[in-house]
């Protein structure tokens, strides 16, 4: 009998394919990373065709690992990099345009053009958005804005827009299929995510033809299936969530009140808010997670853009680690950052600030300051921004937090954690398994083909790893933290 979900977790820097079984066990893994593009400061681009080959190989990897046939799979589960945006040929399949990332400020001036005309009003309240270059529409109207001839051939019904899950699905089905999913939909700025459905005027707004638009579906359910001409045999493509939402699925946290927050290459803080409607503050999101069914519900949610992501800074850019597992040993090599504090806006600051002329600074540099403070400083600093955003969701619930679950490729850092714990003042829990968003794609598809029953089944399945609790008094806890906020008072953007 099929008994295995094979589920494709497309990351921003690499792509993971896993192998579970019936019981929760990954059977089979494999990863590989893929080129970031740069074409100037504050633009960041993939090559879709390179995703998708990466894509395809790990998929054949990892089954090689597990010992298993294509036929065994009895469901896809994809998880994906949301906002990024990917145009192409529906004929063809060939991309108009290399993929423009998330994390991509090319847009900015888009955005200040809707501000100016007093937009933000009407995308917040149909979209539960902020106006902002992360999301996909700014984007998707840039290319259509800079392509000559692009919008035409969209309007005729040419061109497909997709984020990366949708992309995927129409290499895996060679075209047949171009479907997204709500939680996906839900990051474009088009979406109306009370309504459920793609908004005629914010379309209007950006004027972006709705024939290029994807179908949206529930995050479980079959959808269709592979060709097997691409996966060596039909594979029923099952479960599908953009990867925060998937990994507050993977993390159990299905009712109202739950939390998660995942260290990747950002950080994204999720609390399931359930089937109620809220008006987020304090620089918090609205979007749209599922509930134990695969059915859409809220969330509130806060982003920081660099997470994980300054860690490989420090091994690519700076070269002063050769690998991201020394930075532990590193920061735990002197008892404090001497006083440097560093902020990693390299894309602009997210949750609760959303400035996007932000930019990165290292604060409180000395003749005595060494590689390993500016190491354990760059730690520190995600945990810093993670606290802006667990303060800002406690502004606007008027709840505190008495834990947090954790998951993510950073948080196999043992002195992140504890210092995270330290910082927060409350208990972190990390998860045995750390790829949670894998695990939320994997549970979604095997829910919609019965591999496992929706809720109790699901939580049984998700087992702590370590919960770190907080070492430090509040006295040292609220010092440390005011010299954050003095740091990020001084890389503010003027525009702000």
């Amino acid at each position: 009998m099929k008994k295995h979900v094979l589920t494709i977790d497309q990351g921003t820097t690499g792509t993971r394919v896993m192998i579970v079984d019936h019981d929760g066990r990954v059977s089979g893994m494999a990863y590989s990373e893929f080129p970031q593009i740069y074409p100037q400061p504050g633009w960041v681009e993939h090559d879709p065709e390179v995703i998708w080959d990466t894509t395809h190989t790990v998929m054949k990897k990892a089954l090689l690992a597990a010992s298993i046939q294509p036929k065994d799979i009895i469901a896809i589960g994809i998880t994906n990099q949301r906002e990024t945006v990917v145009l192409w040929e529906r004929e063809t399949l060939k991309p108009v345009h290399n993929a423009i990332v998330w994390q991509c400020r090319r847009s900015a001036a888009i955005c200040d053009a809707l501000k100016s005309d007093g937009l933000e009003p009407l995308f917040r309240d149909k979209t539960g958005l902020v106006v902002d270059a992360y999301f996909s529409g700014t984007k998707v109207k840039w290319l259509l804005d800079s392509l000559p001839g692009l919008r035409a051939r969209a309007v005729s019904g040419d061109i497909a827009f997709g984020t990366i899950d949708a992309w995927i699905i129409a290499k895996l089905t060679r075209g047949s299929i171009h479907a997204t999913d709500y939680t996906n939909a839900s990051r474009t700025m088009m979406f109306n995510i009370h309504d459920r459905q793609w908004d005629k005027e914010l379309l209007r707004v950006l004027d972006i033809p709705a024939a290029m638009l994807p179908r949206v579906v529930p995050s479980a359910g079959v959808i269709g299936e592979s060709d097997s001409d691409v996966t060596g045999a039909p594979m029923p493509i099952a479960g599908i969530a953009g990867d925060q939402q998937a990994a507050l699925f993977g993390q159990a946290c299905f009712h109202q009140g739950q939390a998660k927050n995942t260290y990747g290459t950002g950080c994204f803080l999720l609390l399931n808010m359930g089937y109620e409607k809220i008006n987020p503050t304090s620089g918090l999101i609205l979007t749209l997670a599922s509930d134990e069914k695969g059915q859409p519900c809220y969330a509130l949610e806060g982003s920081v853009f660099i997470g994980g992501a300054v860690i490989q800074w420090l091994r690519d850019g700076l070269g002063i680690v050769s690998d991201a597992s020394q930075t532990q040993e590193i920061a735990e090599s002197v008892p404090d950052t001497h006083g440097v504090y560093m902020v990693p806006a390299f894309a602009g600051l997210g949750a609760p600030y959303w400035d996007m002329y932000a930019r990165g600074a290292i604060l409180g540099l000395t003749r005595s300051t060494t590689k390993a403070h500016i190491v354990r400083a760059a730690l520190e600093g995600i945990a810093y921004q993670v606290k802006d955003l667990i303060s800002a969701f406690e502004q606007c619930t008027g709840k505190s937090f008495t834990d947090l679950k954790v998951d993510g490729g950073a948080c196999r850092n043992n002195f992140l954690m504890q210092f995270q714990a330290d910082i927060l003042g409350c208990p972190i829990d990390r998860s045995k398994h750390i790829e949670s968003t894998g695990m939320g794609a994997a549970y979604l598809a095997g829910i919609a083909t019965g591999l496992w029953s929706p809720g109790e089944q699901i939580r049984n399945l998700r087992q702590s790893d370590m919960v770190f609790v907080p070492m430090i008094d509040g006295k040292l806890r609220g010092r440390l933290y005011s010299g954050w906020s003095d740091a990020i008072s001084r890389i503010r953007s003027k525009e702000q």
